[in-house]
């Protein structure tokens, strides 16, 4: 997709964006401070960013990006936007406080998506599933832009950029090679001068001098966006026509029925718990928490897609229409909940007898997070209204997010793990070995020789620098140099 060209040829005839998703932008430029703005996110991912280093060089580039994006360019942002972009950041900054790495690339990504709609709104499913893909339709307009831009400055009288660029290039190597000179010649000076100069360590050069350009590149993509927005909700497909009612309630209907029978019938199953376990011969927990426990996680995303293709067919200026969907969605609602609630039982009591991992863990986070979906369905529902649903469903994953960040999953198991053994004596030292150094402070707490392996080959680090600060890893240090790892003896004795 081109300025010039906005057509692409799809089996052999040329297609075209709807009329009206992208604006007419032949004559806009890109402000000074834009250029200068995405110059400096650059720069500061170039120095900074290390994309395997979980630290705070992440919030520090997010906080650059959406700088250039929202404070360079017209018109000023809507409290929503201001609130999406707080949110993207908020899910940055986990990597400067949890030292996992799996969950600080759900953050990422859930932040790129975050900050996306943030730049290109949206109000349908389509718009925002495709707004995390609008900066990459935009390479050809943006160089357009900003070779506008640069063709301006070149004829006015202000500050160019290319100058602004060389002036910093040689104040920073002048530094440099004065400041070492100093350094080297007198111990006081070098004190103060490392205290001033933040110490930024450059591996990589190549590598990091392509991820400044990506980094420039997105934060001039973001500002173009904010000037020059998308309607990717003209791409959503159009509403379906609705239906005779009778040809969407009987479906419903016998789904409900089929939904209420099982609950019915599973009750005990569902909810026996430990008395179930113990009634049944041949039934251990591990067979009790696996029973069925995937099938009922099937059951509850497939109920949202009924759901989705229900409400199309639904003729919503209908009141007899209105209160039968309202009745059996509202149904299928409820008892889904209790699909869920049963689901969470069950890999609660698999936790409790087994012990946590991270995919035990996640799955019940994920669970969780679906019953809330299935509470916004019924408020929508209840209204007859869904437009707020996707933005809604979205800022319940990005919050869910955090909420999950702050709880420190990898924390929570090894706590759990470390309970489990004071009360069983039975502990996986193989496992608790490859959590994060989230996990060291709760590790602590293990007798020996238990905590020495699980705490053998724990990865703390050594951040020199500023900017690979990381709050986890500098609690983990300081456990670890208070009380060093010793040897690991009689491992089979630790179950």
């Amino acid at each position: 997709m081109t300025a010039a060209r906005p057509e692409m040829v799809r089996g052999g005839r040329p297609w075209r964006w709807p009329r009206g998703m992208w604006r007419h932008d032949h004559t806009s430029m890109a402000p000074r401070a834009t250029l200068a703005a995405a110059l400096g996110a650059g720069a500061i991912a170039t120095l900074t960013l290390q994309v395997t280093v979980v630290s705070i060089a992440y919030l520090l580039t997010g906080a650059a990006v959406a700088a250039t994006a929202f404070a360079t360019v017209r018109p000023r942002p809507t409290r929503l936007q201001v609130g999406a972009a707080l949110g993207a950041l908020a899910l940055l900054a986990v990597a400067a406080v949890r030292g996992a790495e799996w969950l600080v690339t759900l953050c990422v990504v859930a932040s790129w998506v975050v900050g996306s709609v943030a730049l290109v709104g949206g109000w349908t499913w389509t718009g925002l599933a495709l707004a995390s893909t609008a900066v990459w339709l935009t390479p050809v307009r943006v160089t357009c832009w900003v070779r506008r831009g640069r063709a301006r400055f070149r004829t006015g009288r202000g500050v160019k950029p290319g100058r602004v660029a060389a002036v910093t290039a040689i104040s920073v190597v002048l530094i440099l090679v004065f400041g070492s000179l100093f350094v080297s010649a007198d111990p006081e000076f070098a004190e103060l001068f490392g205290a001033v100069v933040p110490d930024v360590q450059v591996t990589n050069p190549v590598g990091r001098l392509i991820l400044g350009f990506l980094v420039m590149g997105t934060a001039l993509a973001g500002a173009y966006l904010r000037r020059r927005t998308p309607r990717l909700d003209a791409l959503a497909p159009r509403p379906g026509r609705p239906v005779a009612r009778w040809e969407w309630a009987v479906p419903l209907a016998l789904l409900d029925l089929l939904f209420a029978v099982f609950v019915a019938v599973q009750v005990r199953v569902l909810f026996g718990g430990d008395e179930h376990v113990q009634d049944t011969d041949d039934l251990t927990y591990a067979d009790y928490a696996r029973q069925g426990f995937w099938q009922l996680t099937a059951v509850t995303v497939l109920t949202l897609a009924v759901i989705a293709v229900a409400v199309r067919k639904v003729d919503r200026q209908d009141q007899g229409d209105r209160v039968s969907a309202r009745l059996l969605l509202g149904a299928l609602c409820v008892l889904t909940l209790v699909i869920v609630a049963s689901a969470v039982h069950r890999m609660s009591l698999y936790e409790n007898e087994f012990g946590f991992t991270r995919l035990r863990v996640s799955v019940m986070a994920t669970e969780l997070w679906l019953g809330v979906v299935f509470v916004l369905l019924m408020v929508a529902g209840v209204r007859m209204s869904g437009r707020w649903l996707p933005r809604a469903v979205l800022a319940s994953v990005a919050v869910g997010l955090l909420g999950f960040a702050v709880f420190n999953p990898d924390g929570y198991i090894a706590e759990r793990n470390v309970q489990r053994y004071a009360d069983t004596g039975n502990i996986d030292v193989g496992y608790l070995r490859g959590l994060s150094v989230d996990a060291v402070p709760a590790l602590d707490r293990l007798p020996e020789p238990a905590r020495s392996c699980a705490l053998l080959g724990m990865d703390v680090g050594d951040d020199t620098g500023l900017f690979e600060y990381n709050h986890a890893r500098v609690r983990a240090r300081e456990i670890l140099r208070a009380r060093p790892v010793g040897e690991c003896t009689d491992l089979s004795s630790l179950g």
